[in-house]
């Protein structure tokens, strides 16, 4: 019996399950087309990340930790769920962003604040030059004022973060028990790596029928097979109590178009279809990324032999409105 460490209630789960029916009639060739709506998992805390925290925090707050530091992109997905998980709980937060602020706050930028989060914005340079150092010169900050932060890598994606989406195939398999489903493929927006290694971990960790395949939203196929390797033997280290099994990582490369962040307008386009017509948006750094990309290898027959393929929708929604420029009307 696996057994999992305590965590916070922070997610609305178990999330649904859904077939797309019309989606799986335009785009399927054959195949059934469901999603698995993390999207759903919160309001302001909605998406992938939240899974993360709620093991995340309970570890902070077991281990003395009053306030919680992280990282990411100025509109990270993962900071606004941190600042307002970090709220939630009592927990001071202090998030470390790439780029610097333009014009008015909008989208994941203005929630930070709103949560009450202490922000410091550094250039592109300045970050990926020096996170580490930014990471120890604010800890040593708090330390000096008598409190203790907890550093929290990119996306909350380490061995602790992992238990995250482990729980969430748990989940999937009462969930395809329910559908009907014998065996699927699950395809995933990765760009840190914690939700490919959770599921890749987790489905072999519950006897999943399914195969997991991550779609790169930056870097290659082979960091990733990397990320998830090492946010994996992390795992092993925190909890050597927890069984060996063997994985396979898979990934969809070749979806990361313009860079991270940045999309065609294929993606735009494939968005705003999706939402006229099953009612599910998407965003443009995550999974409008990914679900191009899954439809691009379901019509070059990378699924044959396999009847449903899941979605996992990671969220993102705040991540549409400061891009909203790049939809044609």
């Amino acid at each position: 019996m696996l057994q999992y460490p305590r965590k916070n209630d922070l997610a609305q789960i178990p999330t649904p399950l859904l077939p797309l029916d019309r989606a799986s009639e335009r785009w399927g060739c054959g195949h059934r087309l469901w999603v698995k709506r993390d999207d759903l998992t919160g309001s302001a805390l909605s998406g992938n990340k939240v899974r993360k925290l709620e093991y995340i925090t309970a570890h902070a707050q077991d281990h003395g930790f009053d306030t919680l530091i992280t990282c990411g992109g100025i509109q990270s997905n993962h900071c606004r769920a941190t600042a307002f998980a970090g709220a939630q709980l009592g927990l001071s937060v202090h998030l470390i962003l790439r780029g610097l602020e333009e014009g008015p706050r909008d989208g994941n930028l203005l929630l930070d604040h709103l949560a009450g989060a202490t922000v410091n914005c550094y250039s592109t340079r300045e970050y990926v030059e020096g996170l580490d150092g930014l990471f120890e010169q604010w800890q040593a900050h708090y330390a000096a004022l008598g409190r203790k932060a907890l550093a929290i890598p990119t996306g909350g994606s380490d061995g602790i973060g992992l238990w995250g989406y482990i729980a969430a195939c748990e989940e999937l398999k009462a969930d395809f028990g329910h559908a009907n489903i014998e065996r699927a493929h699950i395809v995933t927006a990765t760009g840190s790596g914690g939700t490919q290694a959770g599921l890749t971990l987790g489905a072999a960790l519950h006897q999943l029928p399914a195969d997991v395949w991550g779609v790169n939203v930056c870097d290659d196929e082979q960091y990733f097979i990397d990320k998830v390797a090492a946010d994996i033997a992390h795992w092993h280290s925190l909890y050597p109590e927890a069984p060996a099994v063997d994985y396979a990582t898979r990934v969809l490369d070749g979806y990361v178009g313009p860079g991270y962040g940045k999309a065609g307008a294929e993606v735009f386009d494939l968005i705003a279809q999706l939402a006229a017509l099953e009612g599910i948006v998407l965003d443009p750094v995550y999974t409008g990324k990914a679900f191009r990309g899954m439809l691009d290898e379901i019509a070059a027959g990378r699924f044959t032999g396999c009847q449903d393929i899941v979605f996992m929708h990671t969220g993102g929604i705040f991540g549409v409105f400061p891009q909203a420029e790049g939809f044609r009307w």
